[in-house]
């Protein structure tokens, strides 16, 4: 493989670290760069590869919130638990606003579980087109800005992850649905779901990142058994070179919308995600 095509990995890398994060659609940007910059892979590779690219962003979430994450510690604590009990083990070694966190989480994830999985075949197939992205990316683009005017006269009541519920949790869950459409934006789902139900957006976008692990460990883990796992040398380069750049990208994008998030509202990425689907329609339209 010439240096060009691992320009084009590096490229691939660059836009899933940059756009997963921000609310503007990673797999609607990846579909939309494959048109102009492809690789040489097969069809089924390249499938595979717009998804599984994903675990190296993922990856950075796990480093920077390592410590929000990580529900165990060694330092021992007295417990009354009966000895050798599970629950004595849990009492002694775990922190429970940790373990209550990772329930919310998975609580939020169920919906995407029990929908995505038996659709994401025919999704795959009727979904994935630049037509589809392109007006979910202005539908959604709308939306933002509508909701952000709206949210101008509230005051958020969910400040912090200890005051989110499980049903909240639950409810952006639903939310997260709306993302297995490409052109949403599972972030940008999972954040106006946030927004609508009365969190600071810090902690929307924040709980969005954690929602991130599980929901795409899982996609990443059917992609790989529906691949196969006998890779070529090349592409197990090009899956890994992709991976490791989305992994580096990722940690500024995530740390950027963490920082703006705390001055600035949404809407720039409502605009962003307008005029990007009017030039994908005016493209696949008119001039292509």
């Amino acid at each position: 493989m010439d240096w060009i095509e691992w320009l084009k990995v590096l490229a691939l890398g660059i836009v899933e670290g940059v756009t997963e994060w921000l609310p503007i659609s990673s797999t609607g940007h990846l579909i939309l760069v494959d048109e102009f910059i492809s690789l040489r892979q097969s069809a089924q590779f390249m499938e595979m590869f717009n998804v599984v690219i994903q675990l190296g962003a993922i990856l950075a979430v796990v480093v920077i919130f390592w410590g929000k994450l990580w529900p165990f510690h060694t330092r021992k604590k007295a417990v009354a638990a009966p000895s050798g009990t599970a629950l004595r083990f849990c009492d002694a070694y775990c922190d429970h606003e940790k373990l209550t966190l990772w329930l919310k989480i998975i609580i939020a994830c169920i919906p995407a579980m029990v929908i995505g999985l038996p659709l994401d075949d025919w999704m795959e197939e009727h979904l994935h087109n630049a037509t589809v992205v392109a007006l979910m990316l202005i539908f959604y683009g709308v939306l933002f800005i509508l909701i952000e005017n709206y949210n101008k006269k509230r005051s958020p009541r969910i400040t912090s992850l200890h005051d989110l519920r499980y049903r909240d949790a639950l409810f952006i869950g639903l939310f997260q649905v709306l993302s297995l459409v490409p052109g949403t934006s599972r972030s940008g789902s999972t954040i106006i779901g946030g927004i609508l139900l009365g969190t600071s957006r810090e902690i929307a976008a924040e709980f969005t990142f954690f929602l991130a692990i599980p929901v795409m460990f899982g996609a990443s883990f059917i992609k790989l058994l529906k691949f196969g796992l006998a890779f070529t040398g090349e592409e197990f380069a090009v899956l890994i070179i992709g991976m490791v750049t989305a992994f580096v990208v990722s940690l500024v994008s995530i740390r950027f919308l963490m920082q703006y998030v705390k001055k600035h509202d949404f809407k720039i990425f409502g605009w962003y995600r307008i005029a990007l689907g009017l030039l994908v329609l005016l493209y696949f339209w008119v001039i292509r």
